[in-house]
């Protein structure tokens, strides 16, 4: 359990802060809310006390003795501010102190996190451009915005991100410092990113199809950890199980020839491309118009061909410098033999990685939790398990680390 301190500025988006709020406590996180003075005209202190748990910090003057503008900084693991209004964060980059929050702000030596929310026009101000440079120079985390409606009418950058977005975010940099610094860094600015998810579906029918258990999961948690790292980021996106992450361009795909032609038609214009997708790699010869009918009590006898091979079909028309990251679930009796497929599998393929799981026993697949292999063309990079948020960013890491040498 983690001790976090929930900054909530004056913004319409506080509400979505409630749903955030819960997230943390469910998972069992002590949390102490600490809200500004104009946040409490959207959402009242009773509110926040209800769904902590805990009382609410909303003054220096309240229990002065235990000196709580310096306190509540320096005890927490982890500061999150969400909405983080334009006016807060200028006010944190003056260094201001002229509330607790602000106060917290300058005593807390633990990552900090800032969600914005605000109208695009404040968003793209030079003023809160260059208070968001400030900000990231000092080691504080501040999350891209959302595209999406704002308050009345407007539609832009300066949504909120889902509650589920930050939460992800959050737990990600509890979990590892390093993942801090590399959102602090954004190191991926720049930088476009073409990411597969899911599992295709091959039709039988109308109604029937042929298909596969990935549930998309590590697909958008890795176009969650991209695109928060400042990558442009697309998300081929196959019947998936899983919620599209914001600031995230998604293209449809449902056949393994949908997903082929999708990613042959985006990856022109990629730096980096990872097939998280599960393709099938067989379909129905010849998918009936209609539904097919029972016969009694015969079977029913379906001829297959082996469907279109994505991976190896982005690696043949490749563009120079471009670095390509390829997945492989295998099953295997031992983790030696397990390697020994996925670097087959690489070698077979001739793209730059390849991460391999143990899919044995129905394992990984639509898990929150993932156990992979980084195998390069020089042998295994190295192995990580966890959080498939947390996993997402050493995969990136790692096809980042192509680019660069």
């Amino acid at each position: 359990m983690s001790r976090l301190l929930l900054g909530v500025a004056g913004g319409i988006a506080a509400y979505k802060a409630c749903s955030l709020l819960r997230l943390l406590t469910e998972a069992g996180h002590e949390v102490t809310v600490v809200p500004t003075a104009s946040s409490l005209n959207f959402v009242g202190e009773a509110t926040w006390a209800a769904l902590s748990g805990r009382p609410v910090a909303t003054d220096v003057w309240t229990n002065v003795h235990e000196v709580p503008h310096v306190r509540l900084g320096q005890n927490a693991d982890l500061v999150l501010i969400a909405p983080a209004t334009a006016d807060l964060i200028a006010r944190a980059a003056a260094g201001r102190a002229d509330d607790l929050l602000t106060n917290v702000l300058l005593t807390a030596r633990c990552p900090v996190l800032m969600a914005p929310a605000m109208h695009t026009e404040m968003w793209l101000h030079p003023a809160t451009v260059a208070n968001v440079a400030t900000l990231r120079s000092r080691g504080v985390i501040v999350l891209n915005p959302a595209d999406g409606r704002l308050t009345g009418a407007d539609s832009g950058p300066g949504r909120l991100p889902e509650p589920e977005d930050i939460y992800q975010v959050a737990l990600s940099v509890l979990a590892e410092a390093q993942i801090a610094t590399t959102l602090q860094a954004q190191d991926l600015a720049g930088v476009r990113v073409l990411i597969s998810a899911g599992g295709t579906r091959e039709h039988l029918d109308p109604v029937r199809y042929l298909g596969n258990s990935s549930s998309g999961k590590m697909g958008t948690a890795l176009a969650r950890a991209a695109v928060q790292r400042g990558a442009t980021v697309t998300l081929v996106a196959a019947n998936l199980q899983a919620e599209i992450p914001a600031g995230v361009t998604v293209v449809t795909a449902t056949s393994t020839a949908d997903l082929a032609l999708r990613m042959r038609e985006l990856a022109q214009q990629a730096d980096v491309i990872v097939m998280a997708a599960a393709p099938a790699d067989y379909t129905p010869s010849s998918p009936s118009a209609t539904k097919l009918k029972k016969d009694a009590d015969h079977g029913l006898t379906i001829n297959l061909t082996q469907t279109t091979d994505v991976l190896a079909g982005l690696v043949h028309d490749r563009i120079p410098g471009q670095t390509i990251v390829g997945f492989a679930a295998e099953t295997a009796p031992t983790a030696d033999q397990l390697i020994d497929l996925g670097r087959a599998k690489l070698a077979r393929k001739g793209c730059d990685l390849l991460v391999l799981n143990d899919v044995s026993g129905g394992r990984v697949f639509g898990q929150n939790t993932n156990s992979i292999i980084i195998i390069g063309p020089d042998g295994v990079l190295g192995s990580v398990t966890g959080d498939k948020n947390v996993v997402a960013h050493h995969i990136l890491n790692s096809a980042i680390a192509g680019q660069t040498s």
